[in-house]
């Protein structure tokens, strides 16, 4: 997909995932001989991207062994304590070698599965828009507000929830900036939209698939597996 702006992308991928495993990390677990992570840059990489920031934890000496498709467009950064951490000390490495308008994808490591029609789906509609933009898709089931002891308060109205899935995409300058005044204000951050959210800029939501999910969990990784295999043949 040839676009005008520069596109960059960033892939936090320093977290410990420790609701998956106390010892092995989700990115590096392997699917039809590849580790997570390698299908999660390729999928990024169906797009012409400008170039793509891994952030690492400091003790990861398996992530540089690896080799990427597009090796040549690949950068490295130090990850932080938390997500919030590793994206910015992304974006901060960015802003050494992009402009300020460029664009930035950050898609989450462990999710190896998205489309590359989402992809340029969500690409088409954020610089169209000239504005921010994120993968979601709408809540499907019954949500239940419950209280202590899992008893059931109320029934929550889902008419109006989107559950958020990664890439999120908006303009460097914007997203450093989101997020440096976020954590200045000690807001808590849970995806870059959260961050652009509090800085009251405008976030857009495109349609994604079900099928984008993120590994969280051992079973997760089985499903990632299947949905994989079957985009082969789709």
């Amino acid at each position: 997909m040839k676009i005008q702006t520069k596109l960059w992308a960033v892939v936090p991928a320093a977290g410990s995932g420790s609701r998956f495993s106390k010892t092995e990390l989700k990115q590096y677990q392997y699917i039809q001989n590849h580790t997570v992570l390698e299908h999660t840059v390729a999928r990024l990489n169906t797009l012409d991207l400008a170039g793509c920031v891994l952030a690492i934890g400091e003790q990861d000496t398996f992530a540089k062994t690896i080799t990427f498709q597009h090796q040549n467009k690949l950068h490295f950064c130090l990850g932080g304590a938390e997500r919030v951490d590793s994206v910015l000390n992304a974006l901060l490495y960015l802003s050494r070698i992009a402009h300020d308008d460029d664009w930035v994808l950050v898609h989450d490591a462990a999710r190896p599965c998205v489309t590359t029609a989402c992809l340029e789906k969500l690409v088409k509609s954020a610089i169209d828009s000239d504005q921010s933009n994120i993968l979601a898709i709408p809540v499907r089931d019954t949500l239940k507000q419950v209280l202590n002891q899992n008893q059931i308060e109320k029934t929550v109205s889902r008419a109006l929830l989107w559950q958020a899935q990664t890439p999120q995409m908006a303009k460097l300058g914007v997203l450093r900036k989101a997020i440096e005044t976020s954590l200045l204000d000690n807001i808590l951050i849970t995806d870059e939209a959260s961050a652009l959210e509090y800085i009251n800029e405008p976030v857009h939501v495109v349609q994604g698939r079900s099928d984008n999910i993120k590994i969280t969990y051992t079973d997760d990784l089985e499903l990632a597996r299947l949905i994989l295999q079957s985009q082969i043949h789709a």
